[in-house]
């Protein structure tokens, strides 16, 4: 029988070596072009089209040859340019999956339309499942069979690969993002189809992350608030605090009612109430919450709920590329909130505010997830050479003494007095020394820093630059995050393993040298961006695109077909 089967692909192979495959199509075109075969057999109508032979191996005694039919051969044409599809036909034996008139196929197929039809509703791209429907109808031929077989696994693949890890490559889009994409095998991913409810399964591929089933339903109260008019007019400009009254502060009442932070109210007057509800508001979009409308708070105010939504749209586009399972203990660095934050279960654990890279080309903290592995108490900094030739090298050249908490290090680890370099005879491309500052409390990086190797050379860290947490945004760094509560946030690290966590780290703290506390088990770190976060109890909380990495992938998410939607009216 192996013999056999080698030989129905030897020929299946030549024939697709020898098909035309034409141009990659692109996204948009390829989704149209995929769906629009799926029209004509909505509800399991019968097609109108042989059925392909169901034992596509033939008779197999020995030496006896397999004819191998029409729509075999279209099969290992059409799957010619996609290897994974290719792959599961010549595993199944060229089985029809989709294009038999058997019950099992039509429930396929109306569960796949089904699914493609309501793919808006995840915020992803329309498919067209309408303009070959009368073409469809007219398939006379295992060839013309075997053609469609293929489309409609290409469509299904296609619809899974969005909705399991995005439609966009991160790193395409935005270079720091660095997140690897969790992809799924196109083969298996078939194989376990096949082997399953086709319904069942197609609603199994989206993420299963409670932020994403919150995100979706975010979504469409969004939409329908937008169907219904939105949030009406606008804050006129001018400050507006307690006490004041006027046109002003009545279009402030509306918009806080008709955005939930309110309830019912015909005052006119920016009363208590209604200060406590901008409070509510500033809270949830990480302002500070004094009560008063300045201008950072009215120009959040002013913001209109289609572009919240494709914050949210964005936000689930987020999840996908992160579908993996988040459970046991992980911390969450959201980037543009400020905030490290650590769970267990998915119940937060620990908080602390963060400072993240400044909007500098070279300082903006990236985005992956990587593995806690251990703690540096005292810590040496070993200046990064883009730090060192870029910031102290013109400096020193200038004034030698210039940074001179720092040490200048030759290659063999050995401090070199400064009087013995002449700094002008160096470019940044040619200085052959290192630049490290001893453990202090004066030290860069505080007295703890938390690793999780990568090649970014990023990780958490204290600083002795304790002021700039008390800012609302807290963009400043170098690309490393560094954290307010750095002691906190290693106590509860360690109390995992440790019955003494504060004793444990006071220990080597006080001896003032550099040491090491590995973690007994690693800890998943997650560096992300989200700009539309959900509340648990329902709601939304919403924060500033600080790097304008979610505007760049909203214009991706367009470009690729994603469009916004309103509901009702």
């Amino acid at each position: 029988m192996t013999k056999v089967i080698s030989r129905i692909d030897d020929v299946l192979n030549d024939c697709a070596a020898r098909a035309l495959t034409g141009d990659k199509l692109r996204a948009v075109a390829l989704r149209t072009a995929l769906a629009l075969g799926v029209a004509a057999m909505a509800l399991g109508a019968p097609l109108a089209t042989p059925v392909a032979a169901q034992n596509a191996t033939g008779q197999s005694g020995a030496g006896q040859a397999v004819q191998v039919t029409a729509f075999m051969q279209a099969v290992a044409e059409a799957a010619s340019d996609d290897s994974e599809i290719a792959a599961f036909y010549r595993a199944t034996n060229y089985q029809p999956i989709w294009t038999s008139n058997s019950a099992r196929d039509a429930s396929r197929r109306r569960a796949l339309l089904a699914a493609v039809q309501a793919a808006p509703d995840q915020g992803l791209p329309a498919f067209d499942t309408t303009l070959l429907s009368a073409n469809m109808r007219a398939i006379t031929s295992e060839r013309e069979q075997g053609q469609v077989e293929v489309a409609l696994s290409k469509l299904f693949l296609t619809y899974a690969r969005d909705l399991q890890t995005g439609i966009l490559t991160p790193s395409q889009v935005v270079s720091d993002i660095k997140r690897v994409v969790p992809l799924r095998d196109g083969t298996q991913t078939l194989i376990n189809f096949t082997k399953s409810s086709p319904a069942a399964f197609l609603r199994g591929l989206a993420p299963s992350s409670p932020e994403y089933t919150r995100l979706m339903r975010e979504k469409l109260t969004m939409e329908k608030v937008i169907g219904q008019g939105g949030w009406g007019p606008q804050v006129p400009n001018g400050k507006l605090e307690p006490g004041a009254s006027g046109a002003g502060v009545v279009a402030l009442r509306n918009r806080l009612m008709a955005m939930g932070d309110l309830g019912r109210t015909n005052t006119a007057t920016y009363d208590a109430q209604i200060q406590k509800a901008v409070q509510i508001f500033q809270m949830r979009h990480g302002l500070a919450a004094d009560g008063v409308v300045g201008a950072g708070t009215l120009a959040a105010i002013n913001i209109e709920p289609a572009q919240r939504l494709a914050s949210i749209v964005v936000a689930m586009e987020r999840e996908r590329w992160m579908n993996i399972p988040r459970t046991g203990r992980y911390i969450w660095v959201n980037i543009t909130d400020f905030t490290a934050k650590i769970y267990d279960d998915d119940k937060l654990t620990f908080e602390t505010r963060s400072v993240v890279g400044a909007n500098d080309r070279d300082r903006r903290t990236p985005e992956f997830s990587d593995m806690m592995e251990h703690m540096v108490i005292n810590p040496s900094w070993n200046v990064p050479r883009s730090i060192t030739t870029k910031e102290y090298l013109p400096l020193m050249q200038k004034n030698p003494n210039a940074a001179g908490q720092l040490d200048i290090v030759d290659n063999n680890g050995r401090v070199v007095p400064r009087s013995a370099i002449n700094f002008n005879a160096y470019t940044a491309s040619n200085f052959p020394y290192r630049m490290r500052q001893p453990p202090s409390d004066g030290n860069a990086l505080g007295l703890v820093k938390f690793m999780f190797p990568n090649k970014y050379n990023i990780y958490l860290h204290d600083t002795p630059s304790k002021s700039l947490f008390a800012r609302e945004s807290r963009a400043f760094s170098h690309g490393c995050v560094r954290l307010n509560d750095p002691f906190d946030f290693a106590y509860a690290l360690l109390a995992k393993q440790s019955s003494d966590p504060v004793g444990e780290f006071q220990s080597h703290l006080r001896t003032g040298q550099e040491s090491v506390i590995a973690l007994q088990t690693e800890v998943p770190v997650h560096l992300v961006y989200r700009t539309a976060i959900s509340m648990p109890k329902g709601g939304m909380e919403y924060r500033t695109d600080v790097y304008g990495r979610d505007a760049a992938i909203w214009a991706a998410l367009q470009n690729a077909g994603v469009q916004l939607r309103a509901v009702g009216g």
